[in-house]
């Protein structure tokens, strides 16, 4: 598969203009772009590690979403969460432009990151970065998270594995990606960053806390639009 290139570029009121690049492996979702040299103290992975980070910190020095993040974070540090920009998003040959806060786009561009970063507790969400939905809504971003997984669960019963119907590993998934978020938002304050990148981070975060309270009622509004689906004959 060709590699997958996903362009964001911020203008700032002010004239001031931001691009960043990311560009994945088709095949495997890795990203293909370099990380810095000399990374900051902050990218180690000792450094406000996550309570629940399965990663040996004498075998890997820094942490891999610290290490995708630190171009937007270095560059983004002092922008303020509620400054107005334009927003410019390139996926392949379609293009998406929104007026947004700086904090709302600067967490669209985290959520492919964080999703493709390597951190073993967001790989599961890599196909959501393969089918990025720039400014997503709650109500898109619950269905293709819940359409996501099982999809999944189809590949697990293909090779031979338990599946779950009930959704309870996507739960678990947002519960681990939440403390995941934490982590990486205790380092930036700990950083003394400005509240753009760091509130960036608190409004995915309100998201991925708000599944497990919002799932049954989302999916209940959907259902509606599955009744063909649920009344068709659909045996052989």
């Amino acid at each position: 598969m060709e590699p997958i290139h996903y362009s964001y570029q911020f203008i700032f009121e002010n004239g001031r203009e931001e691009q960043f690049d990311v560009h994945l492996d088709g095949h495997t979702l890795d990203p293909l772009d370099p990380t810095p040299e000399r990374p900051p103290e902050w990218a180690r992975l000792n450094y406000h590690k996550c309570s629940h980070c399965p990663l040996d910190s004498l075998e890997v020095f820094f942490c891999p979403l610290a290490l995708r993040l630190l171009p937007l974070i270095e560059r983004m540090g002092d922008v303020v969460s509620i400054d107005n920009v334009e927003v410019k998003v390139a996926l392949g040959d379609r293009i998406v432009t929104r007026s947004a806060t700086a904090q709302e786009g600067i967490s669209s561009l985290m959520g492919i990151i964080t999703a493709s970063s390597g951190c073993p507790h967001t790989v599961f969400f890599k196909p959501m970065a393969r089918f990025h939905l720039p400014f997503a809504n709650t109500e898109e971003t619950f269905y293709r998270a819940t359409s996501m997984y099982m999809l999944g669960q189809y590949y697990r019963w293909q090779a031979g594995k338990s599946v779950d119907l009930e959704l309870d590993g996507l739960l678990d998934f947002y519960a681990q990606v939440a403390a995941v978020n934490k982590g990486i938002a205790d380092r930036m304050r700990a950083e003394r960053r400005e509240d753009g990148t760091v509130n960036a981070i608190v409004l995915l975060d309100m998201f991925v806390k708000s599944m497990p309270i919002l799932v049954k009622e989302t999916l209940d509004e959907l259902k509606p639009l599955f009744k063909p689906y649920v009344d068709a004959d659909l045996g052989p």
